[in-house]
């Protein structure tokens, strides 16, 4: 047990500090897998009552299902990017094509952990088994007793069956983990299948050569981590600039006086840049030339967000 729970906490600890897509999707889906089998153990626990056992096998896979695609889109940086852009421009500059790669991207990554969640639970079957062995049908067994109905079918999960029910019971628990786990391979087929095509579809859309899309996406990441980085440093700068003028000095260590040396802060930046930076981008071309992100647009002094007669808009939504 102590291994499983460290375990998670350092899946939590790369989940946060992971910027590849593909390394994040796997993460997020390895520790939806943990955090299914510690439900399964300590959590779930099924009524073995009539309609009770189907609204609570429904919610054991529905309602977890439901809070870990809220928290992805929580967590996606582009759903903030949505918000910032509604805010402050509107969605007027996006056709209908852009819009709906948008929110697709979204919903993808955050579909990642609900549909692992429904995956496991379907394969273990406890869920599935526990919602539909009332619904079972006692004419399907064979010579089934004719004085027990479905509140006795209900007790099935918890194995709290008279003794000349067993071998019915297994044979009920047989078919019903043979139909749920039917149907996590299905979703899993899927779900491959959806992803598939939509990596086609991508690189068969794009404007841009597979190299040139590597070269894309390598500059967004090292633009996010270093203005991350830079943030974090000019933001303890100016605090330590402020500190001092309110108290007249300033107690930083070795590593920060020598930042303060380093990297004289004189201002701070306006709002109108901030916006600028903030939002929603499709990659656009200039003149010809590339603009990457809304840094490298606002750097090279392009303004507006819609396409113009100097400019060549490409929709196609950065991942």
């Amino acid at each position: 047990m102590a291994a499983l729970i460290a375990e998670n906490f350092r899946f939590l600890s790369l989940f946060f500090k992971s910027k590849d897509v593909m390394i994040f999707n796997g993460l997020v889906a390895l520790g939806t897998v943990g955090s299914e089998e510690l439900f399964s153990v300590f959590a779930f626990n099924c009524p073995c009552s009539p309609a009770r056992n189907y609204i609570y096998g429904l919610a054991a896979i529905g309602v977890p299902a439901l809070a870990l695609f809220l928290i992805g889109v929580i967590w996606n940086n582009h759903t903030w990017n949505v918000v910032a852009e509604c805010h402050k421009r509107g969605t007027k500059n996006f056709s209908t094509a852009a819009t709906f790669l948008l929110f697709g991207s979204i919903m993808g990554r955050a579909a990642v952990a609900p549909v692992t969640w429904s995956v496991i639970s379907l394969l273990r079957g406890e869920a599935y088994i526990c919602a539909l062995s009332e619904f079972v049908r006692p004419s399907s067994l064979d010579k089934f007793p004719a004085e027990y109905g479905a509140e006795v079918l209900a007790r099935f999960p918890c194995k709290d069956v008279p003794a000349n029910l067993t071998k019915y019971r297994e044979d009920v628990t047989r078919r019903l983990r043979y139909e749920s786990q039917l149907f996590g391979w299905l979703l899993i087929g899927i779900v491959a299948v959806l992803v598939f095509l939509t990596k086609c579809l991508k690189h068969c859309c794009s404007p841009l050569s597979y190299r040139q899309e590597s070269y894309w996406g390598q500059y967004r990441s090292n633009e996010d981590k270093l203005f991350r980085r830079t943030a974090e440093v000019h933001s303890r700068i100016l605090a330590a600039k402020n500190v001092k003028q309110f108290f007249g000095f300033v107690a930083l260590d070795k590593e920060e006086k020598e930042l303060v040396q380093e990297f004289p802060v004189e201002g701070v930046q306006p709002s109108p840049q901030w916006n600028a930076i903030t939002g929603v981008y499709i990659y656009r071309e200039n003149k010809g030339f590339p603009l990457y992100s809304r840094l490298h647009k606002w750097a090279k002094g392009v303004e507006g967000n819609g396409p113009s007669p100097e400019g060549h808009e490409m929709l196609f939504l950065a991942s």
